[in-house]
């Protein structure tokens, strides 16, 4: 889905171009985000392409932005304080964030821009999503197979890859099965290693270590600082499904788009 179809739905008709009207009606666009990775990127094209249809922040739109600060335990609380505020829109960025705007409202609408809101219960189909969440499939689980095959033709003689995956992420399930299915195809076995967001690291790399790990693909919340100076440290090579890794240090990404996406 490219950027400006997303944007439809953000704005769904209810904002009018800035140029429709002499005075405009401010919109508020609830933004909520749970942090890991950073959000800059996905921020920056919220208002790109926001602007690009004509609505100007703080004059016909204003972005009421909460983030979680990389702790999935206070996405609950960013939410309610979003319905609290009776914004307009909620815009979730990555599943957990999704998640706890659901729970927040069923009557606010809520427009996800990434990860399988389908296997994540989020929706009950694609084309029949009910409820009040609509939004973007990022296919972001078979991006992660597609991590694994990366590291084959990057590392031949890769045959164990460890996965930082995210304990409290319902994307985690989708996630694994994939990296799963396409490491079994091509003879290479999985480590994945379970952590909350807040949890220390160290203690996984030195799984990751023990375990003999060729490569390791963290899951984009748990995409850290700490994530990629410790994959560094035990020179093990990193991948993920964001840029945001191989911009931060770590080795590649395998991902889409971010224009494209928001």
């Amino acid at each position: 889905m490219r950027r400006r179809h997303f944007l439809g739905l953000v704005t769904g008709g209810a904002i009018s171009p800035i140029a429709a009207t002499a005075q405009p009606v401010t919109r508020h666009i609830g933004v909520l985000v749970l942090g890991n990775p950073n959000p800059e990127s996905f921020l920056k094209e919220l208002r790109d392409g926001l602007r690009e249809l004509g609505h100007l922040e703080n004059r016909d739109i204003q972005l009421q932005i909460r983030s979680a600060g990389g702790n999935a335990a206070v996405l609950a609380d960013a939410a309610a304080d979003l319905v609290r505020l009776k914004v307009d829109i909620i815009v979730a960025w990555q599943t957990p964030a999704a998640t706890a705007a659901k729970r927040a409202t069923a009557e606010i609408p809520i427009v996800m821009t990434s990860g399988d809101p389908v296997g994540t219960g989020l929706v009950a189909s694609l084309s029949r999503p009910g409820g009040n969440v609509t939004g973007v499939d990022s296919f972001g689980a078979q991006l992660g197979g597609k991590c694994v095959e990366l590291i084959r033709d990057t590392i031949p003689s890769a045959h164990r890859v460890a996965i930082l995956a995210n304990a409290a992420d319902p994307f985690t399930k989708s996630f694994l099965a994939e990296i799963d299915k396409v490491a079994g195809s091509i003879g290479v076995a999985t480590q994945p290693l379970m952590r909350h967001p807040d949890d220390e690291l160290e203690t996984a790399f030195a799984e990751m270590r023990n375990g003999a790990a060729d490569a390791v693909i963290i899951q984009p919340t748990l995409l850290r600082a700490t994530s990629i100076e410790l994959a560094l440290k035990n020179k093990l090579a990193s991948f993920s499904i964001v840029r945001a890794l191989p911009a931060a240090g770590g080795l590649m990404a395998y991902t889409q788009d971010a224009a494209e996406q928001t």
